[in-house]
């Protein structure tokens, strides 16, 4: 299987997938227990979510399960969340702290070096080739990475999530006229909305985002409620609710690219 799937275009903006895919080696599924098997914790169909919003988007879509080697994680293993609930490079528990391998057949430091050298670099390595490929025809590369999860997981967070989740790592990894067009937005969107809470950027949008140097990230994770018929299997769309978010990532989208040139002119 293939690290990963790449779509290239011809606008300043790079949507990233790192959890859209849901599939596992045999290797791995052999290891995994029902409740692994089941990739839970997917980005479920948030590829179909974004897709063709605006034209001559460049798109990277990781095609394993989170549970093979989680791409938004950073690679030396430190922690996005000091001291608050998470999970790994390879997670050992969904989201809810619930086992998903097999008593005795959990990650080994073997495997994060496999998973890390085959299904993680290469994913990496493709995105960079398209920040720098962005960057010289635009000037500017703004990665927008997207997400989506559960709207209420205890044990990660109280309560239950806004509809839209937006991380810039508290205005540090994209440029303030980028953030406030996405809060604006969102704002009139009739969607709950949040700016740097409980997810404020992971490991993709922190390594990529340096404004000064012409690249500019971004996160959205969105509930799953607001897309999604039920947030438990068989993890439907509901297309009444996909298609009223869809017009307000569209509008997010076209505004970003919109506000591209100016960035790069600076």
């Amino acid at each position: 299987m293939d690290p990963f799937t790449l779509r290239q275009g011809n606008s300043p903006i790079i949507l990233g997938f790192p959890h859209a895919g849901f599939s596992y080696p045999h290797e791995v599924g052999q290891r995994l227990n029902d409740e692994g098997r089941l990739s839970r914790d997917t980005d479920w169909h948030i590829q179909h979510l974004y897709f063709d919003l605006i034209p001559g988007l460049t798109t990277i879509t990781g095609n394993h399960s989170r549970y093979v080697i989680d791409l938004n994680r950073d690679p030396d293993g430190n922690s996005l969340y000091p001291g608050k609930t998470t999970t790994g490079l390879i997670p050992e528990t969904t989201f809810d702290n619930t086992p998903i391998w097999r008593e005795g057949a959990g990650p080994t430091a073997t495997d994060t070096a496999h998973w890390l050298e085959t299904v993680h670099r290469p994913y990496h390595a493709a995105l960079q080739a398209e920040i720098t490929r962005v960057k010289a025809l635009h000037g500017v590369a703004i990665v927008y990475d997207c997400h989506s999860i559960r709207s209420q997981i205890p044990w990660l967070f109280e309560g239950v999530l806004p509809d839209l989740n937006i991380g810039t790592d508290g205005g540090v990894t994209c440029a303030p006229e980028l953030e406030a067009a996405v809060v604006d937005i969102a704002r009139a969107s009739g969607h709950s909305w949040v700016q740097n809470g409980r997810f404020r950027g992971g490991w993709t949008t922190r390594h990529y985002g340096e404004p000064a140097s012409g690249v500019h990230a971004i996160q959205m994770e969105l509930a799953q409620s607001s897309y999604l018929a039920t947030e438990t299997p068989p993890f439907a769309t509901d297309p009444q609710k996909a298609a009223h978010l869809r017009l307000t990532l569209a509008q997010i989208l076209k505004k970003l690219a919109e506000l591209a040139p100016a960035l790069a002119n600076r």
